[in-house]
């Protein structure tokens, strides 16, 4: 195995000390041009790379960033990575994606992998609703932000959307549709987001002067295309059968829509579809989603730039913020039959 260059040896073979080739690499400007081009020419030859966890341990962290995702097979987690990424390597930091797989077990043992990296911080969005894996970034005094999630005690930023908001859209616009049996199609009930999109959707009833138990809830285990396939398949069997479903999000959705043509029934004539994050892949279904959108790039961007600013030089001026985005309802075919049906 080839032996890893140092410091000591780009400093032996270009003549200089190790401050030296210390100020090339950190503080160019501080050495004189002829002696940098022989530097910077040694360390090209020999292949030094910085060792950048002898930097972290002087420095107390590194210089990554980790994002701690729900599901990395929802795009929707994607586009919020995506804005995060660009916002780090603007400030010349580098992101680690990871994937809780919706799991409080996978996301303590993350936890526990980015207290150890030393990591500069965290943008998170937990798994876990209990907050007793937050718990230990708080003792540990690593710095973090909620993605797609509200901190109610103000103790760290948050970046996220009105979820109340975005479920009464929908329900607002099945209930203009003339839909009033609304089946809500759910994933696990102790998601605040999950809580949040049904209460919208009992508001927009009760603007309407309609009883709770106009909307039925299915919850499903997971927020993923096969659970939703289930529970199309599940609310195909209900008696009565409802009209229009809203889901927790797009691929749930997705799987409802799957489910529905397997079984030859016609989205929007007999039952219209709404989805939620509008996810790319909403445009593009067989019958295009409508769907409530949410801005999942701009919450990476503010979040990242959050917790770039409580890590940065100015920490000691930051002040923790929880900001609320505002969605909005893209209005498409599974929704929106040509002559809207009046079912009350």
């Amino acid at each position: 195995m080839a032996q890893l260059v140092g410091i000591k040896d780009v400093a032996r073979e270009a003549g200089v000390s190790v401050g030296t080739v210390s100020n090339v690499i950190n503080r160019p400007e501080s050495v004189a041009e002829a002696t940098r081009s022989r530097v910077l020419s040694t360390i090209d030859r020999l292949g030094y790379v910085r060792s950048e966890s002898a930097r972290q341990l002087r420095a107390g962290h590194s210089r990554i960033i980790a994002l701690l995702v729900l599901d990395m097979a929802n795009p929707f987690f994607v586009d919020v990575a995506s804005g995060a990424e660009r916002v780090a390597r603007e400030a010349g930091l580098g992101v680690m994606l990871c994937n809780s797989a919706q799991s409080s077990d996978e996301e303590a043992e993350y936890l526990g992998l980015f207290s150890e990296q030393r990591v500069r911080g965290v943008l998170v969005t937990p798994a876990d609703t209990t907050g007793r894996n937050l718990e230990a970034f708080r003792r540990q005094d690593i710095p973090f932000v909620l993605v797609d999630r509200v901190v109610p005690s103000g103790e760290a930023c948050s970046v996220s959307v009105d979820d109340v908001v975005g479920g009464s859209l929908a329900g607002r616009h099945l209930l203009d549709q003339g839909h009033d049996r609304i089946v809500y199609v759910s994933g696990p009930m102790q998601l605040a987001q999950c809580q949040d999109r049904r209460t919208g959707v009992l508001q927009a009833l009760g603007e309407a002067g309609l009883p709770e138990d106009r909307l039925r809830v299915l919850e499903e285990k997971r927020l993923d295309v096969a659970a939703g396939r289930d529970a199309g398949a599940r609310l195909l069997g209900m008696s009565p059968r409802p009209t229009a479903v809203f889901c927790a999000n797009d691929l749930l959705a997705l799987g409802v829509l799957q489910a529905l043509f397997a079984a030859g029934v016609s989205v929007p004539d007999e039952i219209a579809l709404v989805g939620y994050d509008d996810i790319e892949f909403a445009s593009a279904a067989a019958v295009p989603l409508t769907s409530v959108r949410q801005p999942a790039a701009r919450m990476g961007r503010l979040a990242a730039e959050l917790l770039i600013e409580e890590t940065g030089e100015n920490a000691a001026g930051h002040r923790h913020q929880r900001i609320v985005l505002q969605p909005e309802l893209v209005v498409r075919g599974s929704s929106f039959a040509k002559s809207a049906r009046k079912i009350r």
